[in-house]
């Protein structure tokens, strides 16, 4: 086992430089978000992480959740971390003060999750969803629905959680039966099953508020006849406190790959007469108002992608500076640690520039998102909104399906220690797993990106994101130091031209290949966003070397981390392309009733 140290240099360089924290901080409603304040934050919530929530890891993944008599126990240690949690503030740290929270930007929440997911994502899914449905609520509830329930969800002193699935409808929602029957006093009464629910039961809160997708009787049919329904675990008496408890109950938990101090939960609806819930928004427009925490829920599990490799990465360094082992292939000297070794070296180093890649990507994405909610230009506004709508399938992707890769070769430098439970790094993979699949799996987060962003708007905001890209690409040409990294990206970025003008040119006819294109796609998409995210942290570094107050060893690193970016993975780039233009033909001819 390694202590975590939180990366706090590399999150105050890219937050001060290219996710724009100044830019940010001058917005209106953002004012708080000063470089001391900032510098604060990180470093309190490092400290926690690592002291608290780090050495409860281990112990959540050995002992998991245990179901008795309807009530789910989670780890030891659990309920006194939550309670230290909730008490800091951590949970509304970047939620509106008018609700009770701290009203950071998203800029400055996103490195502390980070932080969490780190040293233990099994324990911070569940403020993960308070986050959520605060967002969600904040725009479909009814005011008199934001008093009662807003600011217990935001402090962090009620659980929430988000009731999509069921047995017969995974991702497809159109399937959904859960039934909600209007009654006379307003409320509705529902009945029904939700599978895969996430802290849908536990012990760390006097109420868990579940935001639930339900069918009216009137409803029509597909996921346009959805409406969404406030059904909290106890109803609430007169004072607005836990009271009887409602008619839902859980059934059984889950026994995972990973995760396992985290309680996924079956929840049964109704096998008493009715849970009593409350709708939120208008009826049948319930898939609308999930989305927003569904959206938010996405981002963060992008976040979980890089804390995981981050602290896969971590551990690799670690064991590859103490472990002792071979020899030196020049000099034939022993007695060396294996980071010594070029092929270890490699390993290290690419889990470092994908870490970095995705940490600069979802900074970047989260300055977007700050910009899109409080800059007072509408034109800026909605530029930056745009740029979050087309990149979250790639935030959520990409981000999680590199996460897999960095922890996987984690193992790989640890050899056959980690493949022993005992050294810790495997729980980090089996965690990692289960990333590319819940809130959508890579394969929906690739249709999302194709379907519903690119070829709905004809490539227009992706056009948009590439000039931008080509900006960054201009200002290396123009560095004397850095002009080679820009030879290299002008042909990546030709490479994301045509296989996007390839999207774009397909007709009706030839959907099959397109959808078959999606996940190569959104993988050469990704990586060129890693790229164009490094370039400009190569070029910010190259300017901080003739500051005294910067290492200079630090920015020379950053600039070959960026070299070594491109020489290794942005040549995937022309790959990625080739499985886009040409791959499709092949899938569409082929009989599957033969495989």
């Amino acid at each position: 086992m390694y202590d975590y140290q939180a990366p706090l240099r590399d999150m105050q360089f890219i937050l001060s430089t290219i996710a724009g924290l100044d830019e940010i901080a001058a917005l209106p409603n953002c004012e708080e978000a000063s470089n001391d304040v900032v510098s604060a934050v990180l470093e309190e919530a490092g400290k926690f992480a690592a002291g608290v929530l780090a050495p409860l890891n281990r112990v959540g993944d050995i002992q998991g959740c245990r179901l008795a008599d309807g009530v789910v126990h989670t780890p030891e240690g659990w309920q006194a971390a939550y309670d230290q949690f909730r008490e800091a503030g951590w949970v509304g740290l970047a939620l509106p003060q008018e609700y009770g929270g701290q009203g950071l930007p998203k800029l400055i929440s996103t490195p502390v999750w980070e932080m969490w997911f780190s040293t233990n994502m099994a324990f911070a899914m569940l403020p993960q969803l308070n986050v959520g449905q605060a967002e969600a609520l904040q725009i479909a509830a009814s005011e008199e629905q934001k008093q009662i329930w807003l600011h217990k969800v935001v402090s962090g002193e009620w659980g929430s959680t988000m009731n999509l699935t069921e047995p017969q409808a995974g991702s497809d929602l159109a399937a959904t039966r859960t039934k909600a029957v209007p009654q006379e006093d307003g409320t509705y009464k529902l009945f029904g099953q939700k599978i895969f629910i996430s802290y849908g039961e536990h012990e760390l809160t006097p109420n868990i508020v579940h935001l639930v997708l339900a069918r009216l009787p009137d409803a029509p049919a597909g996921v346009k006849g959805l409406s969404l329904f406030i059904v909290p675990k106890y109803l609430l008496d007169a004072e607005g406190n836990p009271s009887t408890r409602n008619d839902v109950r859980c059934i059984s938990i889950e026994h995972k790959m990973g995760i396992h101090g985290s309680p996924t939960c079956t929840l049964s609806y109704g096998d008493e007469g009715g849970a009593i819930g409350y709708l939120v928004g208008e009826a049948n427009r319930g898939l609308e108002t999930m989305f927003i925490m569904m959206n938010e829920a996405r981002f963060g599990v992008g976040v979980q992608g890089v804390g995981l490799a981050e602290r896969a990465y971590q551990y690799a360094v670690n064991y590859a500076r103490t472990r002792v082992q071979g020899r030196d292939a020049m000099t034939g000297e022993t007695g060396l640690p294996i980071i010594c070794h070029p092929d270890v070296q490699r390993a290290i180093l690419s889990m470092r520039a994908r870490v970095m890649a995705m940490r600069s990507l979802l900074y970047t994405a989260a300055g977007w998102f700050d910009l899109a909610h409080h800059h007072p230009e509408q034109a800026v506004a909605d530029k930056y909104r745009r740029y979050v709508d087309l990149l979250m399938p790639v935030a959520k992707g990409w981000c999680t399906e590199v996460g897999n890769e960095v922890c996987d070769d984690a193992i790989q430098v640890f050899g056959g220690m980690g493949f022993v439970e005992e050294t810790g790094i495997a729980q980090y993979f089996r965690d990692a797993r289960i990333i590319t699949i819940y809130e959508g799996t890579t394969g929906i987060q690739a249709n999302d990106l194709i379907g519903r962003k690119i070829l709905r708007e004809q490539g227009a905001t992706l056009y948009e994101l590439m000039a931008d890209m080509q900006h960054t690409q201009q200002m290396l040409a123009q560095s004397a130091a850095l002009n080679n990294l820009a030879i290299h990206f002008q042909t990546m970025l030709g490479t994301l031209q045509k296989a996007s003008d390839w999207i774009l040119a397909q007709d009706k006819n030839q959907q099959a290949q397109v959808l078959a294109a999606a996940t190569p796609f959104l993988y050469l998409l990704g990586t060129a966003c890693g790229a164009w995210q490094l370039a400009r942290l190569a070029l910010v570094a190259e300017e901080k070397k003739a500051d005294a107050a910067i290492d200079p060893i630090y920015s020379q690193n950053l600039i070959e981390l960026t070299h070594f970016y491109f020489h290794t993975f942005g040549v995937q780039i022309a790959a990625y392309a080739e499985t886009v233009n040409n791959a499709g033909t092949s899938l569409a001819r082929f009989d599957f009733n033969q495989t």
